[in-house]
């Protein structure tokens, strides 16, 4: 039995595992951006959502599980985490958007105290996209060790 039909078998479910992990954290990534929208929007009459940590563990699980399933093999390119990085990024634009043709009437609550949802939401903003280069250089780094194998390999 070659390592190739060994590891055929295990790559099948993962890649079945890795498509509930990419729906769960769907489902959680839209169920906090709704969190942060009726924060943003009720000028603090929320409290924080303070979720980004279960999320960024949510999505770094989802992430490198699908990384392992790269070095595993995987022959289909699927490029859905870039949605995830899109969503976070256009939704923190347009709040600052929002918030700054209102003339920072979002940014304070009804008693005039500074609120911190565009902050919060920046930094999971920008932790999102780190998320995503790490795992886009840890496939740039499978290509190359690939490449690298490919090219010592004696004919």
């Amino acid at each position: 039995m070659s390592a190739k039909s060994t590891i055929k078998p295990i790559r099948e479910i993962e890649e079945r595992i890795n498509k509930n992990l990419f729906s769960i954290c769907g489902a959680v990534t839209v169920v906090i951006m709704v969190m942060y929208l009726m924060e943003f929007f009720s000028r603090g009459a929320f409290s924080p959502a303070n979720i980004s940590l279960f999320y960024l563990g949510i999505l770094i699980i989802y992430s490198f599980h699908k990384e392992l399933i790269r070095w595993l093999g995987k022959r289909k390119e699927e490029r859905q985490g870039e949605y995830f990085v899109y969503g976070w990024i256009a939704l923190t634009t347009a709040l600052y958007l929002v918030n700054f043709l209102s003339k920072g009437y979002f940014g304070f609550d009804p008693d005039g105290a500074k609120t911190t949802t565009l902050q919060e939401l920046s930094i999971l903003s920008v932790e999102v996209l780190a998320i995503f280069i790490i795992t886009r250089s840890l496939k740039i780094l499978n290509i190359q060790f690939k490449k690298r194998d490919k090219n010592s390999v004696s004919p």
